[in-house]
């Protein structure tokens, strides 16, 4: 490629994902015409026009895959056309499957090396069940349909970055799936993302699974018995790796950049407080104004960010999404297919 290329999965086509993939592919038209990159939305066009007349904006061409080598700017690559009418704000089966065949084919795209990674809008994990796709989001999706193993969910809003040790299984079950081998597994992909993001030497911060890290044994054993020592053994190879640190003031000290990434322990001790700087919300509606934030997906053999908001069927169809975190997805994926194009990922 001349330039990468990037595949923009549409989601759930009821859902938020047409319309800002149209208003992000008009925002970065400018970059899009020098030449910086080139991006190719993977949905079904029907659905595009429909959310293009919702925002006074075209969308683009079609193309087939054969013509993704000399893509410039941006194009559609149409999926397989709906069965059933899709409409805004429904979820359906249908929905769910068109979601799960424009990752499917974007997959296939960037393991053949026709596109260098893989940007993702929101589907519904509902209309995903509903059509026989029993995943429990795109980070489980994606390591099933490229055979990767022990993949690890990150969450960014600019230099605020949490990676997971485990995402989408209930509270109990977490201390045992914590392993010594799981924690490893999250700080090695950890360290290599920073360094491909323009960071020497990482900083990394463990939170504590059990308040005040167990306050030496009163409140569990998981950070004394298994946290502590895989700490210690990065610390001994000379790794900046610190922890456990108590899960209510480790963010803290991420936020004051005493660290340049936090590993979480569960789902929501690192998304809530990702999502609580990423989210705006205007006082006087209680409506959401911006959605900031990545999801990064890490231990793939493709490249996959993704927003870090939902399918938000209630403002579907209304025109009022914002596109922020998609952009913010666009460029960390430049960054990570190519260091030094697109806009420079905050250190």
């Amino acid at each position: 490629m001349s330039h990468p290329i990037l595949g923009v999965t549409l989601g759930d086509p009821a859902g938020i994902g047409p319309e800002i993939a149209l208003k992000a592919v008009a925002r970065l038209k400018p970059r899009l015409d020098a030449g910086e990159f080139g991006l190719v939305l993977l949905g079904d066009p029907g659905v595009l026009a429909r959310a293009g007349q919702v925002l006074s904006i075209t969308p683009p061409d079609t193309v087939t895959e054969d013509a993704l080598a000399g893509l410039s700017g941006a194009a559609v690559l149409p999926t397989p056309t709906p069965k059933t009418p899709i409409r805004w704000g429904e979820v359906s089966a249908e929905g769910g499957e068109q979601a799960y065949q424009a990752v499917a084919i974007a997959t296939r795209l960037a393991l053949a090396g026709q596109i260098a990674g893989i940007v993702t809008a929101p589907l519904h994990k509902e209309a995903l069940h509903m059509a026989g796709h029993d995943y429990a989001g795109h980070t489980e999706m994606l390591a099933d349909l490229t055979g990767a193993t022990g993949s690890v969910m990150m969450l960014a809003h600019g230099p605020f970055r949490v990676s997971h040790v485990t995402t989408h299984c209930a509270l109990e079950d977490v201390p045992r799936r914590a392993t010594a081998a799981r924690i490893a597994r999250v700080l090695d992909l950890t360290l290599a993302a920073l360094r491909a993001l323009g960071i020497a030497q990482p900083r990394i911060a463990v939170a504590a699974l059990n308040p005040h890290a167990g306050e030496g044994g009163l409140f569990g054993r998981h950070d004394i018995d298994i946290t502590a020592p895989v700490v210690a053994s990065y610390v001994a190879r000379g790794e900046r790796i610190f922890g456990p640190i108590p899960g209510d003031t480790v963010f803290v000290k991420l936020r004051g950049q005493d660290f340049d990434a936090v590993v979480a322990m569960y789902h929501d001790q690192g998304h809530i407080p990702v999502k609580l700087l990423g989210f705006t919300v205007d006082p006087a509606t209680g409506r959401w104004t911006a959605l900031n934030g990545v999801n990064v997906t890490l231990g793939l053999p493709v490249i996959r960010t993704s927003v870090d908001h939902g399918t938000a069927f209630d403002i579907a169809g209304t025109g009022i999404a914002d596109e922020t975190s998609l952009i913010e997805a666009i460029d960390y994926a430049l960054h990570l297919t190519a260091p030094g194009v697109g806009r420079a990922i905050p250190a």
